[in-house]
């Protein structure tokens, strides 16, 4: 029998609650290379600057195998609750989408790892000249946002399509661009949760990760289904022109 009430709204919050808890706890698990590195490089006394650097190539070089996979997984929980299957079997359903994606989720991973690198290199090296080269850095800048917003679009695509690794990445990069009032929902909202996040630290096992993809996903598939709405739209609208048409050339001609 369904709750009704003030009991009812307790016991949905509750039941969110855990949903997001258990899928953020698994994240994290499957995460525990990169999680582990980032603990012991906050820990550390004394992080001088080699020692920081070679730990965030460490990290870098670890994401694509255990963090990425483990996103695109807690993606494909996302997927099922915003699509209203709030019910799913969450540890079943999370690590059969783990074993779905893990190869583009990797691949991916490596080709959006390559693109960071390059986009660090250059934003460092031209804000660092004197001279009107260094304004060149401000559009890195703006590249490595669109880069970020590529990334989230791209764990969206990866648990919703089946496409090839090459086709999720040229989608990824051209919804955030051709889409831009929902690349800013999806940026803003995740730059808040982070912030969030990184204030009151105990939220970082339990729920950064999950209510992020959640929330991610839902800006994804809105933007989706207005396109899907658009796309149909056109169809019909090009479909009574061709009729139309049809009308104007089966006309009786005169005598």
């Amino acid at each position: 029998m369904e709750m009704r009430g003030l009991m009812g709204g307790f016991y949905r919050i509750s039941e969110w609650i855990m949903r997001l808890t258990a899928i953020n706890l698994l994240w994290v698990i499957c995460s525990i290379p990169v999680f582990f590195m980032l603990l012991t490089m906050l820990a550390s006394p004394e992080m001088t600057t080699d020692l920081l650097l070679s730990s965030l190539w460490m990290i870098a070089i670890l994401c694509p195998f255990t963090l990425i996979p483990a996103t695109a997984a807690m993606y494909g929980v996302a997927r099922k609750w915003v699509m209203g299957d709030t019910d799913v079997p969450l540890f079943k359903t999370y690590f059969r989408c783990y074993k779905e994606n893990y190869k583009q989720a990797m691949l991916g991973g490596l080709l959006f790892l390559a693109i960071g690198v390059l986009l660090i290199v250059c934003i460092r090296f031209y804000s660092s000249q004197t001279n009107a080269l260094r304004w060149l850095s401000f559009l890195f800048i703006s590249f490595g946002v669109v880069f970020i917003g590529a990334l989230l679009n791209f764990f969206s695509l990866i648990v919703h399509f089946h496409m090839k690794l090459f086709q999720l990445l040229k989608n990824a990069f051209i919804m955030t661009m051709g889409q831009p009032f929902t690349s800013i929902g999806i940026l803003a909202t995740n730059a808040v949760i982070v912030y969030i996040s990184t204030r009151y630290t105990f939220l970082i096992p339990f729920f950064m990760g999950s209510v992020s993809a959640f929330v991610t996903f839902w800006y994804f598939y809105r933007g989706f289904q207005r396109l899907q709405d658009k796309a149909e739209k056109a169809k019909e609208k090009a479909g009574e022109l061709e009729e139309a048409e049809e009308d104007e050339l089966n006309a009786p001609t005169k005598l």
